[in-house]
């Protein structure tokens, strides 16, 4: 009855938090749902593209939601429950959604510009550079998580080519290739055929369920070494197509399986808690020290995107504001989406806690298996018939998320590359000149990007997991603050914004400064029995570099700060 009652609690919760709070942020920012939008007046076909409501969000609950809030809190897990519990739903309200409905919003009046613009606007020239290689840096670790995670849930060590019983990795594989195809087809008959919406969307739900059926008795199998390849070729395309072909119809088509995994995963909480098929386990709290640190801050860190992520601010500025077709969808698609992923870190948390103590003893590959394994042991035992579908189908749904967040956030660091070196006045590459019109062209960033992060993915997830979690964090933290810099700077209520951008800079720039501290006594011999590797090296000065960048822009923050105040003394 404890899972029962975790979620019963999280779902009020959450629901109170989004009917009361995230309405009176609505009033207080002034929403106008009569104003045009970005994807209205700037309409490209490529990039500003408007949007219905559904495939939007569709769009940005798949891209905000990748493997985060499923890694996060099962990792953190460790702390006991309740910490858990209270930094999703608290941090749900109070800190993510706050960040991505004022991230989209502040988008949505900069001409669907990034964070990097916004802060041009309220910090200036300087601050602007320095967050876009800030926020590069944090995308390159994006892409190499997810490329980690995505790469783990296909790789098979069976034969190269097609199998007739296959593993759960080889059925995720194939489901996720012919999702592909559907998602361009999808595209196709709703952007070009005219086909409506809805029978589209009914289609596309039989075919989804027509793969799954294939793929339950056909996989195929590849190492994956070939897989982190195939996939950084993939996404590279992907970010480079216009955003009706693949993105919007592949973010939207694959919510459906979100959106299912939560459903499926409801129906096992009860189900369990009545038949007793399996238990609880996770004790309220552990302690404050555990085997991945401290309480504070490896809590605020390690469940990341249950709670809060500066990723979605870079979706909300890069992709979600250039498809929004009218403000008022601003709250349900951006504050909205957060609140129903911290719903979904609830659920991973009581998923890893129907099977706690083999998660605590090593005997999971990653948190993803931990979580498809807790849910599918709610159903039944491992041999049981019902125990491998839905182990399969929520295998392919993370592999499914992490695949769209990679298609976003590639997406972005080409965005965001090529405004690095873009100058005033220069929309894109076609108005730069010499070198410059080279690094802004569309595939020079992507190619850069997308080779750095495949590289990274050949790590150890708990290589990369760890600093992403705090660069992701420390992001959150300066994107909360850039967007209060820009609703002082027009005159509209930023005092909300104040304690979250304070609470996550403080316990992101101590995270870093301990892994700095950490890696400099493992490189100095310091550390007995331990030799430092590569990663080491790579963990120490990527660390270092965000702690400085993000001093400096903390500086030109509170400076910018200070002026308005003393503006509105005035």
């Amino acid at each position: 009855m404890t899972a029962i009652l975790i979620i019963v609690a999280a779902i009020v919760l959450l629901v109170l938090g989004y009917v009361f709070y995230g309405s009176w942020l609505a009033k207080e920012w002034g929403i106008d749902p009569n104003r045009k939008t970005p994807a209205v007046e700037m309409e490209d076909g490529v990039d500003y593209v408007a949007a219905k409501p559904a495939v939007l969000m569709g769009h940005h609950f798949s891209s905000i939601a990748g493997a985060g809030p499923i890694n996060g809190p099962i990792q953190a897990s460790v702390f006991g429950w309740l910490p858990v519990f209270l930094w999703c739903v608290i941090g749900g309200i109070f800190f993510g959604g706050l960040q991505d409905f004022g991230s989209l919003f502040a988008s949505v009046r900069h001409g669907g510009k990034s964070v990097g613009e916004i802060i041009e606007d309220s910090m200036g020239d300087r601050a602007k550079k320095l967050f876009i290689v800030f926020a590069l840096l944090v995308l390159i670790l994006v892409i190499a998580s997810f490329v980690n995670v995505v790469a783990g849930t296909f790789a098979s060590t069976n034969p190269l080519g097609f199998t007739g019983q296959p593993t759960g990795n080889e059925t995720t594989a194939i489901v996720s290739l012919l999702f592909i195809v559907l998602a361009i087809v999808y595209g196709l008959v709703t952007n070009r055929f005219g086909v409506k919406t809805l029978p589209a969307t009914i289609g596309g739900i039989v075919c989804i369920i027509l793969m799954l059926v294939f793929g339950l008795n056909t996989g195929f199998a590849m190492g994956r070494t070939a897989w982190i390849v195939l996939i950084g070729a993939y996404i590279t395309i992907a970010s480079l197509v216009p955003v009706w072909i693949l993105l919007q119809p592949r973010d939207y088509l694959s919510s459906f399986l979100l959106y299912a995994m939560m459903g499926v995963a409801l129906i096992g909480i009860f189900f369990s808690a009545f038949s007793g098929t399996a238990t609880f386990e996770i004790p309220v709290f552990t302690g404050w020290k555990t085997s991945i640190g401290t309480l504070f801050p490896a809590l605020f860190i390690t469940v990341a995107c249950g709670a809060c992520s500066g990723f979605h601010s870079l979706i909300s500025t890069g992709t979600s504001s250039k498809q929004l077709a009218n403000e008022a969808d601003a709250k349900p698609i951006g504050y909205g989406s957060m609140l129903i992923e911290s719903a979904l870190g609830i659920i991973s948390l009581i998923a890893v806690g129907m099977v706690f103590s083999t998660y605590t003893s090593g005997g999971f590959g990653s948190p993803a298996v931990a979580f498809a394994a807790g849910i599918a042991t709610m159903f039944g035992t491992e041999t049981s018939a019902v125990y491998g579908t839905v182990y399969a189908l929520l295998t392919l749904a993370v592999s499914v998320f992490a695949l769209t967040s990679l298609d976003t956030g590639t997406r972005l660091s080409r965005f965001m590359f090529s405004e690095l070196f873009l100058k005033d006045g220069e929309a894109s590459y076609k108005d730069a000149t010499g070198i410059r019109k080279v690094l802004t062209y569309p595939l020079t960033g992507t190619l850069i990007m997308v080779g750095i992060g495949c590289v990274l993915g050949g790590l150890s997830l708990s290589q990369i997991w760890g600093l992403f979690g705090a660069a992701n964090q420390l992001l959150a933290g300066i994107a909360l603050m850039a967007v209060a810099a820009w609703l002082g700077n027009v005159g509209k209520n930023n005092k909300m914004f104040f304690i979250p951008m304070a609470f996550m800079l403080i316990a992101t720039i101590t995270s870093l400064c301990m892994t700095v501290i950490s890696k400099i006594k493992l490189i100095a011999g310091m550390v007995a029995d331990s030799t430092a590797a590569w990663g080491d090296w790579f963990q120490l000065i990527f660390a270092a570099a965000m702690v400085i960048l993000a001093l400096i822009l903390v500086v030109e923050g509170i400076q910018t700060f200070v002026s308005t105040a003393k503006k509105e003394k005035k």
